[in-house]
Order: structure tokens, then C-alpha cells, then sequence
């Protein structure tokens, strides 16, 4: 029996700085907990809600603050994950083939990919899904969602010839064992730009220097290098910055209960510090106003 209230709310909220607006773009493509109506899941809805990047959102509202855009995605990653390719397509859960291109990644085989199938080793569906229904989100929830990101980086890229874009999330702790690694400690954040690709090392410095002023551990790449947002904004070279960062949950969040802990405030505060140091690395680095 679906759990799923209908909310009418868009697919993605944009928040842009009151004034001083900087080259900086953060989204958060998971934190979203409006599910629609037409969901049609079976699985358990408080597993269901694993899923979530829990409280993101809130964690990083204070972005524009600090002249940054902020982006977030109001629908579930579940129903639909804007971090993954069109082609990501698993043809387990379809009716029908597949009527565009079909590349299917290492998310996919995990059931994880542009739709979810499974949530660790259980099924979210007991019923396959009608190609028209897949296409339905697309249009609803992953095209708008690229739209409003795209409109940012680009808009921010043509003013000042460069871009500062975080891709952020959250980490359960059991990080590791869902994705089939080998278990070790996982720290308390991690910094993914797809092993150097997307993001220069003086950015990836600034943001790992200021958590761990916090006292916050943090790791590159592991087990998190990124995914398809940053791998398509990312590039360093022509001064497109792109970095993941995912922060462990346990480090604000009860997830249990779906509600912020006491580390909640300090973990803020430390985003907070992280923006505003990222805002004076950003200013040194654009020419002066004319």
C-alpha cells in the first residue's frame, strides 16, 4: 500500500543571492522528499526513505549568503535520479524495450540507476514500469532539473569566464558495504572530482583544509569519486570547477528518526565557514570590476 501524498510542488527550487552574486553553484540533487502521487512503489516506505540525502538542503540553505546559487530537486532520487545519464536505463524494471539509447553503469547494476529497482536487496517495485511512465519523469523531474543547473553554471560561466560548482549529498555509514567495498572506517566527508578530472586541486585544498579546521576527517575519492553532474560541468582546464561532497549522516542527522541530531548546528556552521572561504577564494581570483 502506497504511503505517497500528493504534494504540488515544483521539480526544483532555485535561490539566487539578494545582491553580490558570485560564480558559485551548489545543487543538491537527492535531499528532495516530495513524492508524487503516480510513484506506484511496493517496498516499505520508511526504507523507501533511506534513499534520501537527509536535510542537505537545509545544511547548505545559507548558500546564497555567501553569493552563491543554490539548486535543489524537490522529487525523490528514487523515483527519478537526476545524477545519473538519460541512457542509464535498467531493462529489468521495464514492460517494454527501451525505445532510445540503452548504456546501462556501475549504478545500474547495483539498482541504482536513472530509476531505482532495489534499495540494497529489496524490490521498490512488484510490477514492471510502462516505458511512457519512465519518459514521464524524465520530462517532469530530470529535464527541468539539468535546465535550472545548466541555466546557473552557464549563466555564471558567460558574466565571469569561470565557475565554482559544488554537487552536494550525504553519506549513510554503512557506505562501503552498500556498494560492495571492502568495510573500513569512512570519514566523516568526502571531496569526489573523478580522480582529478573536474575540479582543480586549489579548490579541493580550500574545502578540505576548512573541515578539517573543524575537526571533521576527510577523504578524495573514496569511496565517492562523482558522478554524471559533475562529470558534465567539470573542467577544469577552461575554469569550470566541479566538486562532490558528500558528509557522513551520522554526523547531523538521527536517521532512524528523519530528523537533524546535535551535531547538526556544528556541521552547518562548518559549511558555512567552508562557503565563506570558498566566496574570498573566488573573488581573488576574477579581475577586478571595471
Amino acid at each position: 500500500m502506497s504511503q505517497v501524498t500528493a504534494r504540488p510542488v515544483p521539480p526544483v527550487s532555485v535561490r539566487v543571492p539578494a545582491q553580490g552574486g558570485l560564480p558559485i553553484v551548489v545543487d543538491s540533487p537527492h535531499s528532495g522528499t516530495g513524492y508524487p502521487a503516480d510513484f506506484g512503489y511496493s517496498a516499505p516506505f520508511a526504507l523507501l526513505r533511506r534513499g534520501e540525502d537527509l536535510y542537505v538542503d537545509k545544511l547548505y540553505e545559507h548558500a546564497p549568503d555567501f553569493g552563491a546559487t543554490f539548486i535543489a530537486a524537490n522529487f525523490p532520487r528514487a523515483y527519478i535520479d537526476p545524477n545519473r545519464l538519460l541512457a542509464d536505463i535498467d531493462a529489468a524494471l521495464l514492460d517494454a524495450p527501451w525505445p532510445g539509447e540503452v548504456a546501462a553503469g556501475p549504478k545500474t547494476k547495483l539498482g541504482i540507476g536513472l530509476i531505482w529497482r532495489l534499495l540494497g536487496d529489496v524490490p521498490i517495485y512488484d510490477r514492471k514500469l510502462p516505458v511512457a511512465e519512465v519518459q514521464q519523469r524524465i520530462e517532469r523531474c530530470w529535464r527541468p532539473y539539468h535546465a535550472a543547473l545548466a541555466a546557473a553554471i552557464e549563466g555564471a560561466y558567460r558574466q565571469h569566464g569561470a565557475v565554482w560548482h559544488l554537487n552536494v549529498h550525504s553519506m549513510p555509514d554503512d557506505s562501503y558495504a552498500r556498494l560492495k567495498l571492502p568495510v573500513k572506517p569512512l570519514a566523516d566527508f568526502v571531496l569526489g572530482d573523478l580522480d582529478g578530472r573536474t575540479a582543480g586541486e586549489p579548490l579541493l585544498a580550500l574545502i578540505e583544509g576548512v573541515l578539517r579546521e573543524h575537526g571533521y576527517s576527510v577523504a578524495r575519492n573514496d569511496p565517492f569519486k562523482g558522478v554524471e553532474i559533475i562529470a558534465r560541468n567539470g573542467r577544469p582546464a577552461e575554469a569550470r570547477h566541479s566538486l562532490q561532497i558528500e558528509v557522513k549522516r551520522s554526523c547531523y542527522a538521527d536517521v532512524e528518526r528523519h530528523a537533524p541530531n546535535d551535531g547538526f548546528a556544528r556541521v552547518q556552521r562548518a559549511l558555512d565557514a567552508m562557503l565563506a572561504a570558498l566566496a574570498a577564494h573566488v573573488r581573488r581570483q576574477l579581475p577586478p570590476a571595471a
